[in-house]
């Protein structure tokens, strides 16, 4: 609960200001509530009414910063009041006191004035009726309603109303913050797929461009360099209808660009004659039935990264692509020659993310991913650390084998029934 203020409230000095002037004005015109030969008047005259009226005007100045105190003093001088002839002014400021009371007082407190002007308005109907057995009596019962359960009911529904209004405040905060922390982790999320998408469908392009490029330059033989300069061009007009179609994707449709439909495993077979294409000895070993969406996608995706890895860092041989589905999954697995890159080095630039793209194809899916050395038939266990693709992780070292080390990248695609293309 927030600290009270201690000076008073201007507005609660404008009502005691009014208040108080108001009662001297009717205090000026000699009208007061009870005449002097009623019998509860003790102090007759019109001197005494000032005392009540100034001590209930000094109440109002604390009826939001110390409202229970204020309302204890109000009882006692409105008791006061009762003694003498009485001013209309005082008797109205009290009900403000109670309605205060309950308004800005803590939660208990509040309970406990409205049960206790709730009780006192019934004692007063039940007591004087039964003393006088008079049906006048029951006005002393309306009159402490009036005076003292009436304001305290009000001020209890104001606050309801007002609490009311915080929590739909705050509930409409906290769906605003939800809101904005749902937007931001889905822009992060369609970053991260554009980032794959862009990586995926340019980058094997661009890495045989480099790498004829780089023959191209360094061997003098007009044959080599028209040759390597063909294959060139060829991925350079394929790279560019790659950007065309991912940029009409993002555009959902620009002008006669038309978005382009996700590549689907029938296109696994153009993809490793690219691949050949580019000089890699590729072998493809693709049974698998009608598969979801999603899981056709992800696993095209990861053979071309995959290839595209082997065209950069592999050694001379041959690369295997092999694709077998089985009950509730698809089995993506793609082994290449493990060449020592320490000496060779790369033959095109790698940044690692290829590899975090992998793996997050295969996260999306819940499914398990493997890359590193290892034998031709069992992949390294690791988080995805690749041979001079620069993604940290672990793997297990590279054993060597008969016919040499090799590298295998491992994918299981879970198959969710149902979900069947």
């Amino acid at each position: 609960m927030a600290p009270r203020p201690l000076r008073p409230h201007r507005d609660d000095v404008r009502i005691a200001l009014a208040g108080l002037l108001g009662g001297l004005l009717l205090w000026a015109v000699g009208l007061g509530t009870r005449p002097d030969t009623d019998p509860i008047v003790l102090w007759s005259g019109r001197w005494p009414i000032l005392l009540p009226l100034a001590v209930t005007a000094g109440c109002e100045l604390l009826r939001r910063t110390r409202p229970r105190t204020g309302l204890l003093v109000g009882v006692a001088a409105l008791t006061l009041d009762t003694l003498t002839q009485g001013s209309l002014a005082t008797v109205v400021m009290f009900t403000d006191l109670v309605y205060a009371a309950v308004l800005y007082s803590p939660p208990a407190a509040a309970r406990r004035v409205l049960w206790i002007s709730g009780a006192l308005t019934v004692l007063g109907t039940v007591v004087p009726f039964a003393v006088w057995r008079v049906p006048e009596a029951l006005l002393i019962g309306a009159v402490v309603g009036i005076v003292a359960f009436t304001p305290g009911a009000t001020g209890w529904v104001v606050r309801n109303h007002r609490d009311a209004a915080e929590a739909a405040r705050l509930r409409a905060g906290q769906t605003a913050l939800l809101a904005e922390i749902d937007r931001v982790q889905a822009v992060t999320a369609e970053r991260a797929r554009m980032a794959r998408e862009l990586h995926d469908m340019v980058a094997n392009h661009l890495s045989a461009i480099a790498i004829h490029s780089t023959a191209a330059l360094s061997l003098d033989d007009p044959d080599t360099s028209k040759q390597a300069l063909g294959v060139i061009r060829e991925n350079s007009v394929e790279g560019l209808a790659e950007m065309r179609r991912l940029i009409g994707i993002l555009r959902d449709s620009s002008g006669d660009t038309e978005p382009a439909a996700a590549p689907t495993l029938d296109g696994l077979a153009s993809l490793v004659e690219h691949a050949r294409g580019n000089g890699l000895d590729v072998v493809l070993d693709c049974a698998h039935g009608a598969l979801p969406a999603p899981v056709e996608l992800a696993a095209y995706r990861i053979v071309q990264e995959s290839l595209t890895n082997a065209l950069k860092h592999a050694s001379p041989g041959r690369v295997t692509v092999s694709l077998v589905q089985h009950d509730h999954a698809l089995d993506v697995r793609v082994t290449s020659p493990f060449g020592d890159v320490r000496h060779d080095g790369p033959r095109a630039p790698g940044s690692g993310a290829g590899l975090i793209g992998m793996r997050e194809r295969v996260a999306l899916l819940q499914g398990t991913f493997e890359a590193g050395p290892g034998t031709g038939t069992e992949a390294g266990t690791g988080a995805g650390a690749g041979a001079g693709a620069g993604a940290g992780g672990s793997t297990t070292g590279p054993r060597p084998t008969p016919g040499g080390r090799t590298w295998t990248v491992r994918a299981t695609l879970p198959i969710t029934e149902g979900e069947t293309a």
